[in-house]
């Protein structure tokens, strides 16, 4: 699929048909735990709205606590439910094991896990804690690193769901289309900072797509579902790095963020999607299809190779058993 065709995919998905799903359609959820990454905004915060309407009990991951506690009493209000709260930086893989342990003391069991949060843009100058690419380390190998430290309670969990199995659901992007991987880029040097913040973004994106194929892969004898999403393209706290030309232009489309958890609601709850294992979801839940190298064995095998590799140096240099 060459450039023109991903741009004409990305353009169909940018004004997707109306959806056939809606959140009405969501079984009762009393007794399951949910955890959502950057849940106290945006398309999360919508995510988290319905999880909590259907009796879930969800945890909202993220790093500010004074917006999350916002965003907690705005649910209350709005559902007459209390989300709750783990402290996560995405970009600090300290505090990524940090939220980790916080959950496993607190819970046993986990039956979806919405890595929802996301960055996009910034100055180039931005790098995580550990020194990667902010956007590859804040989108992508915070939320493996995260994926991995909560198996056990993903894999508890799937032994009480309704349909015996647990699910991560990876919010990706309509920029996957637009590249691949870059691995001279993945931690701070000259080549990447030749790179804009936009395609470093692609970068990232392109990169969930593959971690949730691999995921999916690796865990689906185990009973874990994995898949990943495009959205759609929302009014969200993304946008906050945009100049006011680039605003004007895209404001046009972009639809509010509750269109958005749909597709992700879909992906982690019905049970027509066990059928869609690592495959792309895209607006408004539908099943679509990414570019090609996401489905190359090898592409996958070499990033979760690579992905491994920085927990582990990550682990040795903290002396983590």
């Amino acid at each position: 699929m060459g450039f023109f065709k991903y741009a004409a995919t990305f353009w169909s998905q940018t004004f997707p048909p109306k959806s056939k799903f809606s959140s009405d359609q969501i079984p009762d959820l009393a007794g399951r735990v949910f955890v959502v990454t950057g849940g106290n905004a945006g398309v999360g915060y919508e995510t988290v709205k319905a999880l909590l309407q259907h009796n879930g009990k969800v945890y909202i991951a993220s790093r500010n606590k004074t917006r999350v506690d916002a965003a907690i009493e705005k649910l209350k209000n709005e559902t007459g439910k209390d989300a709750l709260f783990i402290e996560l930086d995405l970009a600090s893989m300290a505090s990524v094991r940090r939220a980790a342990k916080e959950f496993l003391s607190r819970e046993k069991e986990l039956h979806v896990l919405f890595n929802n949060a996301g960055v996009m843009g910034g100055p180039i100058e931005n790098v995580t804690v550990e020194g990667y690419d902010y956007q590859l380390g804040a989108n992508v190998l915070g939320h493996f690193y995260f994926t991995e430290l909560l198996m056990p309670a993903l894999l508890a969990g799937k032994e009480t769901s309704p349909d015996g199995y647990a699910r991560v659901i990876t919010t990706s992007s309509s920029a996957a289309y637009f590249d691949t991987l870059h691995y001279e880029t993945f931690v701070d040097g000259p080549a990447r900072r030749k790179k804009n913040s936009t395609v470093l973004y692609w970068q990232s994106k392109f990169g969930n797509v593959v971690v949730a194929r691999q995921v999916a892969q690796r865990y689906a004898d185990k009973g874990i579902l994995s898949m990943s999403c495009n959205p759609g393209n929302l009014k969200s706290d993304l946008q906050r790095y945009m100049g006011p030309i680039e605003r004007l232009i895209v404001g046009f489309m972009l639809y509010h963020p509750s269109n958005g958890a749909l597709t992700q609601l879909w992906g982690g709850l019905m049970p027509e999607t066990i059928q869609h294992n690592g495959q792309f979801l895209i607006p408004w839940a539908r099943l679509g299809r990414t570019r090609e190298e996401a489905y190359d064995p090898e592409v996958g095998e070499r990033f979760w190779n690579w992905l491994q590799e920085q927990v582990v140096k990550f682990e040795q240099e903290n002396k983590i058993a």
